[in-house]
């Protein structure tokens, strides 16, 4: 895919990295690492240095030594933000606690290494930090490429199967065939109607939404098909039902699934013959109206218990489109939850602009039952209680902070010998010995070990290339 706006073009030049430290020998270790990787590297040794080089030139990543002798990496990140808030800040501090990591995160630090640290775990946390900014950019031109503009700005996603979606939704709309939405509660099932009715040849009609489990059956067939004054108590003046106020446009029946069986028969002879008429009136009247249903329920599972009708199933189904569960778009939640945390910040009027590497993969091994809405709901959660510029894991809830996806009980472990032992070690020994383990069950297939020890795929290749196993 190409595409023409310059304002949201992905840049093809290598991310180009600053480093700050007074060491000289840390300076060109990192320089040597980073380019290797590819990187364009820039360094200075000390804090003034550094903003001169941020007034230079255009930096992507922050990387400075927190304690430095003229001004101080947090000092440095401030500078750096007031040139581009879009700059992201890596600390290095000599000194490992929890509230160095916090401070860090307070003034602006996107992430924070403690030392003596793994380089390789430098590279992959600025392989993160790049590819996650990658990712919302390819989003937004993808959206522009598909034509995706107000009406998919809630539709986030460059999975395979949510971009498959895209090509269906963009397919179907401007036809005029019933369509049924099956998906677990919460996958965005509103949002497809929403998208599929604005990209149709109705858009300019209205688009109108009824749940169809939310209201007694007597009070869904007025809603739907309007009454006649004095057709029932309370009925005091006619009123049209929402397929009158459709009229051209779209009608979206959420959780068609519930309807009762009386209203399943008067909604099946809608759709055959598009005529209705209103609670107690005699009038016969055209439904000129596109149907889109939906519900997480099976219904041929339905049908064959005898709870749906099996005419009404084969009208709604003529185009059927699925919506996958979150737990199957795992790389969709960084672009999610960036969307969720921006929308929060803003209304929260809070500085809450990343989410922690530690917060991030907390949410990536969550099986989040509740689908999207949960994560909107998490991240809602997090921009209120969060004190820092970033998420931390402290701010999610105690199901995915404490147990991610799991939820298995904390396991006993040995008593420690009496001489000590090497617990690094040890840690690291474990860690290989599992990581080999479900290779072996997944034969060999990195996705599906990763799955089984309930990681993200980049981590797991990350261990897999860091304990040279194949």
């Amino acid at each position: 895919m190409t595409a023409t706006a310059t304002d949201t073009a992905i840049d093809p030049r290598p991310a180009r990295i600053l480093v700050v430290d007074d060491e000289r020998s840390m300076r060109e270790l990192l320089a040597i690492v980073l380019r290797r990787e590819g990187y364009d590297v820039l360094l200075a040794e000390n804090g003034r240095a550094a903003i001169e080089a941020l007034e230079r030139e255009r930096v992507d990543i922050l990387i400075s030594d927190i304690k430095m002798p003229d001004l101080s990496g947090v000092e440095v990140l401030r500078a750096a933000k007031r040139i581009d808030q879009n700059i992201l800040g890596i600390m290095i501090t000599a000194f490992a606690s929890t509230e160095t990591a916090v401070e860090a995160m307070r003034l602006g630090a996107c992430d924070y290494l403690s030392k003596p640290f793994d380089v390789d775990l430098l590279k992959m946390k600025v392989r993160e930090k790049i590819e996650n900014r990658q990712l919302r950019q390819e989003n937004v031109l993808l959206k522009r490429t598909l034509g995706l503009t107000h009406q998919f700005a809630n539709i986030i996603g460059r999975s395979e199967t949510m971009l498959d979606m895209f090509k269906m939704i963009e397919t179907v709309a401007r036809t005029n065939s019933t369509i049924l939405l099956t998906g677990e509660s919460g996958t965005g099932k509103g949002l497809v109607a929403q998208a599929i009715h604005f990209h149709s040849l109705r858009r300019d009609r209205p688009l109108v939404a009824v749940n169809c489990g939310a209201m007694p059956e007597t009070l869904l067939e007025s809603e739907l098909f309007g009454h006649m004054r004095g057709s029932f108590t309370g009925a005091d003046a006619n009123k049209k039902g929402l397929i009158e106020v459709a009229d051209r446009g779209t009608v979206f029946l959420d959780e068609i699934g519930e309807m009762s069986a009386v209203m399943q028969v008067k909604l099946l002879r809608v759709l055959q013959e598009r005529k209705f008429r209103r609670v107690g009136g005699l009038e016969e009247m055209q439904a000129d109206i596109r149907v889109i249903a939906a519900t997480n329920q099976d219904l041929a599972k339905a049908v064959a218990d005898g709870r749906f009708r099996e005419d009404l199933f084969y009208r709604i189904n003529v185009i059927p489109i699925a919506l996958p569960p979150l737990r199957e778009r795992r790389e969709d939640i960084p672009l999610l939850a960036d969307h969720f945390l921006a929308k929060y910040s803003e209304q929260m009027g809070k500085h809450v602009t990343g989410i922690t590497h530690d917060a991030l993969q907390l949410m990536l091994r969550y099986d989040w039952p509740g689908n999207i809405r949960e994560l909107e709901n998490t991240i809602e959660r997090a921009v209120a209680l969060e004190a820092t510029p970033s998420v931390l894991p402290d701010s999610l809830p105690p199901t995915i902070r404490g147990n991610g996806a799991r939820g298995a009980a904390a396991q006993p472990v040995d008593a420690l010998p009496d001489s000590g032992f090497d617990l690094e070690a040890h840690v690291k020994e474990i860690e290989r010995g599992y990581i080999s383990e479900a290779l072996q069950r997944a034969g060999g297939v990195q996705v599906k070990a990763a799955e089984l020890l309930g990681m993200s795929f980049r981590s797991f290749r990350y261990y897999v290339k860091k304990y040279n196993l194949r």
